[in-house]
């Protein structure tokens, strides 16, 4: 399984429909991830660009991306982003191998 970072900012009329009767988000994101084979490792709530931060652990792009998709499609959410997230190990790795490519930037 790999990890990816969900970030959601709701529509004003979401917002508008959970003050009016509050729903636990968590509820709501564990049923679209788990249906999609993935599990919530952390959810929060945060103010700024974005409204929820998720991290989760997904078994592929595939289904990272199937829950970015049936989220945006639900209306709630005026923008979304999903980062996938490495462990430091993989980092490290990437740059070791990043070393050993042959890249020729673009010149003038």
């Amino acid at each position: 399984m790999s990890k990816y970072l969900f970030q959601l900012a709701y529509t004003g009329d979401a917002w508008t429909a959970q003050v009016k009767n509050p729903q636990s988000a968590l509820n709501r994101a564990t049923t679209v991830i788990e249906s999609l084979s993935g599990k919530i490792e952390s959810l929060y709530y945060a103010f700024g660009e974005y409204d929820l931060i998720i991290i989760t652990d997904m078994p592929s792009d595939v289904n990272a991306a199937a829950v970015s998709l049936a989220v945006s499609a639900g209306g709630a959410v005026k923008s979304m982003q999903t980062t996938p997230l490495m462990e430091v190990d993989e980092g490290l790795a990437a740059m070791r191998a990043a070393a050993t490519a042959t890249y020729s930037p673009p010149s003038a």
